[in-house]
């Protein structure tokens, strides 16, 4: 991916992006929020009936890839929501590493309980199956998270886009695309697991990022639901939260949550991945740290799915099952994802 801006003014700004096959996109965006409200390409259709689904996702790569590159070179909010920036992701996620059990329970009993409440029958449900509900197996619990200060909003935003800044761009990187799990050296496979194994193996985060040390979740919302109705037509239920836009979103199929400080840390893995979407997702590869297997994005689980060019990033199969037992049990069950992603189609 290679980018370069060709104008600005007051309101918009211009760019050309070039996509990991080589084709030149051409888009402007709005500065304040990152609409891409014009979007032409030689190479592929304007009309999206007429493009196949690998022609629309290196559109789609282009869109968020200059988003990210105009967050970074010039300093505008343009990669919304903020749950899909890795700045906003990694300092919910150092944030929460940096919290004792009494603190994380504060905020997140109320999901612990809920997936704890699957399978074990002593536990209290916090929500009960609404009467339209299809399954509780295609239920997702979510909860969103604000930070007590905005990684872009304070006097550390230059830190934040210095941190940014190492999670890549590097423009002579390997593309993530076409590079399939099994075609990975022992080596390659090692660097891909070898953090997904060592998490679960801490009892403590010892290595946060300098830049989180001033940021503190401040609230999170009450917990709520999506899940399909009798019809097949998902549905969310209402939650009371915060007037401004969260800085994560966790989105948990009925997985069994284990102690609640393996939870902890298994939240901070959903994070990781989630990263490592965002990064997979503007067709960039994700930085050594974050390059492990597992489900972080829903949405792009799904796309690795459908997108021939994709790896299987969170569900590795079974010759490859790089993931402890841990990381398996939280975000690698293939059945879980069946049951959940007709909630994004």
């Amino acid at each position: 991916m290679k980018a370069e801006i060709t104008g600005e003014n007051d309101e918009s700004i211009g760019l050309h992006v070039v996509d990991n096959v080589g084709n030149k996109h051409r888009m402007e965006m709005h500065k304040a929020d990152g609409e891409v409200y014009a979007h032409d390409s030689e190479a592929y259709s304007q009309k999206p009936e007429k493009r196949t689904r690998e022609e629309s996702e290196y559109g789609k790569q282009a869109r968020r890839y200059a988003q990210y590159y105009v967050f970074l070179n010039r300093g505008y909010d343009t990669v919304n929501p903020k749950w899909k920036n890795p700045v906003h992701l990694q300092a919910v996620r150092s944030a929460i590493d940096s919290m004792d059990l009494e603190e994380f329970e504060d905020h997140f009993s109320d999901l612990y309980q809920q997936l704890k409440s699957h399978h074990d029958d002593d536990t209290e449900r916090v929500l009960h199956p609404p009467a339209d509900s299809q399954d509780e197996d295609y239920h997702l619990y979510r909860k969103h998270v604000y930070l007590g200060l905005d990684p872009l909003d304070t006097d550390l935003a230059d830190d934040a886009r210095e941190l940014a800044a190492e999670f890549g761009l590097d423009l002579d990187e390997q593309s993530p695309n076409e590079t399939p799990l099994a075609g990975l050296t022992d080596d390659g496979l090692e660097a891909w697991s070898g953090f997904s194994t060592e998490l679960f193996d801490r009892s403590d985060e010892d290595e946060l990022a300098e830049l989180a040390e001033g940021f503190y979740v401040d609230t999170t919302s009450e917990l709520h639901m999506a899940y399909l109705d009798h019809d097949g037509i998902e549905q969310v239920t209402t939650a009371v939260e915060p007037d401004r836009e969260p800085d994560a979103r966790f989105e948990e199929p009925p997985v069994d949550p284990g102690t609640l400080e393996q939870f902890r840390h298994g939240l901070s893995f959903d994070l990781a991945c989630q990263i490592r979407d965002c990064f997979v997702r503007m067709g960039v590869k994700p930085p050594e740290e974050y390059q492990i297997l597992g489900l972080g994005h829903i949405a792009a689980a799904l796309a690795y799915e459908e997108v021939d060019f994709y790896p299987d990033y969170h569900a590795p199969d079974e010759d490859g099952a790089y993931l402890s037992d841990l990381d398996s049990k939280y975000f690698g069950d293939n059945s879980l994802l069946g049951n959940v992603k007709s909630l994004l189609n």
